[in-house]
């Protein structure tokens, strides 16, 4: 009979899957809690599978989440771990990447990707897990990695030297080689601030009125899509903002800049 401290020991793999669909470390709690609440409650005569039967909760209830917000998804930053160990400063960085790339995608095709190509399941599995046939999978999973790819068609080393000339344009200050970069339909925000700033006119009056004001030096992370900020202020460098870049093609769709020096300093020890 399943216990409640096997349930339990998936909190930690929910609350990762939760924050990938939902884009936000509050919202996957919630997510996470609400899931095991129902499966606690509901554990008196099951006999199936436990992990697929908690995936079939936090995922749905993550997709009723995402239906019932008001405002469009506001990537948040997970929680950092308290280490500075290579290999977890690798894993954020890839990670955040990973979970700003997926959220251009719809709600379906987002749990389709994450279901059939990071858990492993079946489109079969999938589509019991979403209530749906896998004939619809098949079809979310398809559009999904057609965007993914569009996204990476520059391949890592691509975007890698794309970066870097954004960075350098930053370094420089060079307003118009910076919105050059930029799709027409480029998006910037700065959570966890309230703004947000679309197209190029936007945009770059955003930068001309604020950031340009000053000095800026990027500096690079494991991933090519996640820079570390640091304003320089009258020769020092003062951490600012953690930055994601997504891109389209040859070009940067959308910049979400994580406003505060926690981030950097985690990934930039």
């Amino acid at each position: 009979m399943t216990s409640f401290e096997e349930v339990a020991g998936y909190r930690d793999e929910l609350r990762a899957h939760c924050y990938r669909m939902l884009g936000s470390m509050d919202d996957a709690e919630d997510a996470v809690q609400e899931t095991l609440q129902r499966a606690w409650r509901n554990l008196d005569g099951f006999e199936g599978s436990v992990r697929p039967w908690l995936y079939k909760i936090a995922t749905n209830r993550a997709l009723t989440m995402i239906g019932q917000r008001r405002q469009p998804i506001e990537l948040g930053p997970p929680i950092f771990v308290e280490s500075a160990e290579s290999q977890v400063l690798i894993r954020e960085s890839v990670e955040l990447a990973f979970v700003a790339a997926i959220h251009h995608l719809t709600p379906p095709q987002r749990a389709a990707l994450l279901l059939r190509d990071v858990l492993g399941y079946s489109a079969r599995e999938a589509a019991d897990l979403l209530g749906t046939s896998p004939a619809a999978v098949h079809s979310a999973v398809r559009r999904a990695r057609a965007a993914l790819a569009e996204q990476d068609a520059l391949g890592e080393e691509g975007q890698r030297e794309a970066a870097a000339r954004y960075a350098d344009a930053w370094a420089a200050g060079d307003l118009d080689a910076i919105v050059g970069m930029l799709t027409d339909d480029a998006r910037y925000t700065m959570p966890p601030l309230d703004e947000r700033y679309h197209g190029h006119a936007e945009i770059r009056r955003f930068l001309v009125e604020g950031p340009l004001q000053y000095g800026w030096r990027f500096a690079p992370t494991a991933s090519p899509k996640v820079w570390l900020t640091y304003l320089i202020d009258d020769g020092v460098e003062v951490p600012v903002s953690l930055d994601i870049l997504v891109f389209r093609r040859s070009k940067i769709s959308a910049v979400i800049s994580f406003i505060g020096d926690e981030f950097v300093k985690f990934l930039g020890l």
